[in-house]
């Protein structure tokens, strides 16, 4: 009988990645992160059909989302402070629930992250129609191209060109705002008694029904301030800087989101058009065609603002995923691969935003919105569980921000987000389990015969760096420092 060696038995170790340079600050990072929530795009992309079924009730919706977003952001200031890992949710759902609750949370995620960027481009050409005509896959597809390849530029680059395009959509927020706010037609007890157009005149009252059946999709118009997460292998500092990036973008995002939609709800002069949900026309109402014209041009910039940054950070994920061997060893060779000019793993960037514009291009992704509310409520309610479990063990001792008031976030977080799946559309919840399933299957079929090599979570954070070489040290002072001290 052949008996193998206790060395034998040892796992060969991973092969050595190149790590992102830190180069990042708070402020770059809350650009970053701010463009990614892409509050004008939100604003006009996804509140409408809010408002088309929620009426002013879209209010009550953002602002309940608005509460539960914070019990998320606070998990993630204090786990992505905890687990900094460019993996984002499922590094930090995996090294502290365990790999297979990792895998899954990744599984789902990069489904979303394959899906999300085209739906957000496909808005492109309503947008700009006031400017030329323009097919929606063809604008979307040219969206996802164009994104893609700002995308695998470095960092600091990317803070610079998404900044500018984030004061243009702050900027188209705040036209909103002004000019709802100087048109009032509705009463501002409409936002507390809220009310449901029909579209043909009539209304019905706003129900706690169709509160929480709006939530999914509440909560999805302030996702992304999570990105903080995924970059905390470029940000300085991370265990000190990834909280503060979050918080701030998260507050900013609720501001620049929520206040026009109030506006909007008051200066309409009839709730059906709230029911109608076009926006622009609203603003041409208020101001005239050409002001209209420059909040549409805005919201262009604004989309292709947020698929860029949603580029950038899916393009990390899966080089994390690479680095923690998910794939086949030449798979995560290659998307490993950092450009050796700007640090950026444009491999992985490639790999997952080229696809998007194929998908942009060919097919009708826009009906996955429902979709991508219920993974988006899924991973924010594993990070719940996750910040309930942050606090014991090993993770106890780590030194990384912790959150107020805990465990008040997650328990509320779990609880309200875990009946809110309840609630979903039966098609969207078996997409997702499908999803799921696959990843299941991948997960029993490849991962799990390797799991002394393949799916290991590495933290770059926490790994030591090479000692320098000690300085050469004259005769005499190296023998006095071997020399015990006086007692």
């Amino acid at each position: 009988m052949r008996v193998r060696s206790p060395m034998a038995s040892s796992p060969p170790p991973p092969p050595q990645v190149a790590a992102l340079p830190r180069s990042l600050g708070v402020f770059g990072g809350v650009l970053l992160t701010l463009s990614c929530v892409t509050p004008a795009s939100s604003l006009f992309i996804v509140v409408p059909p809010l408002l088309q079924s929620q009426g002013s009730g879209a209010v009550i919706s953002l602002l309940v989302a608005a509460v539960l977003s914070l019990g998320v952001g606070l998990c993630y200031a204090e786990l992505g402070t905890l687990v900094p890992s460019a993996g984002g949710e499922y590094s930090i759902v995996g090294q502290v629930l365990g790999r297979l609750a990792g895998w899954l949370v990744f599984v789902i995620s990069v489904v979303s992250l394959l899906v999300i960027p085209p739906i957000i481009a496909l808005g492109t050409a309503g947008y700009l129609g006031s400017v030329l005509s323009l097919d929606p896959a063809v604008a979307g597809g040219a969206v996802m191209a164009l994104a893609v390849a700002v995308g695998v530029l470095d960092i600091k680059s990317n803070a610079l060109i998404t900044g500018v395009f984030l004061g243009l959509e702050v900027l188209a927020a705040g036209v909103v705002t002004v000019l709802g706010l100087t048109h009032v037609h509705q009463p501002a007890s409409t936002l507390v008694h809220a009310v449901v157009p029909d579209g043909q005149g009539g209304t019905s009252p706003f129900t706690a029904g169709l509160l929480v059946s709006g939530l999914a999709v509440a909560i999805f118009t302030y996702n992304g301030f999570g990105t903080a997460v995924y970059l905390s292998e470029d940000l300085r500092d991370p265990r000190r800087s990834v909280a503060r990036t979050v918080l701030w973008s998260l507050l900013a995002g609720v501001l620049v989101i929520t206040l026009p939609v109030i506006a909007i709800c008051l200066g309409v002069s009839s709730p059906d058009q709230l029911a109608a949900g076009d926006l622009v026309a609203i603003v041409d109402d208020w101001a005239g065609s050409t002001v209209g014209t420059f909040v549409s041009l805005c919201i262009a910039a604004a989309i292709l603002n947020a698929v860029i940054v949603m580029v950038i950070q899916n393009g990390r994920v899966l080089y994390a995923s690479a680095r923690d061997r998910t794939w086949p060893d030449p798979v995560n060779r290659a998307l490993a691969t950092l450009h050796p000019r700007w640090g950026s793993p444009w491999v992985a960037t490639l790999a997952i935003g080229l696809p998007g514009a194929v998908l942009a291009l060919t097919v009708p992704i826009d009906a996955l919105l429902g979709f991508t509310g219920v993974v988006v409520a899924v991973i924010y309610l594993l990070l719940g569980l996750a910040a309930l479990a942050a606090r014991r063990g090993r993770h106890r001792a780590t030194d990384a921000w912790r959150m107020p008031l805990w465990p008040a976030a997650p328990v509320l977080t779990t609880v309200v987000l875990g009946y809110t799946l309840t609630q979903q559309t039966a098609r969207d919840l078996l997409i997702t389990l499908a999803v799921l399933v696959v990843g299941v299957l991948y997960w029993l079929c490849y991962l799990r015969p390797r799991s002394a090599t393949h799916w290991v979570l590495s933290l770059p954070a926490d790994q030591a760096a090479p000692a320098p070489a000690p300085a050469a040290v004259p005769p005499t002072t190296a023998a006095a420092a071997t020399l015990p001290e006086n007692p």
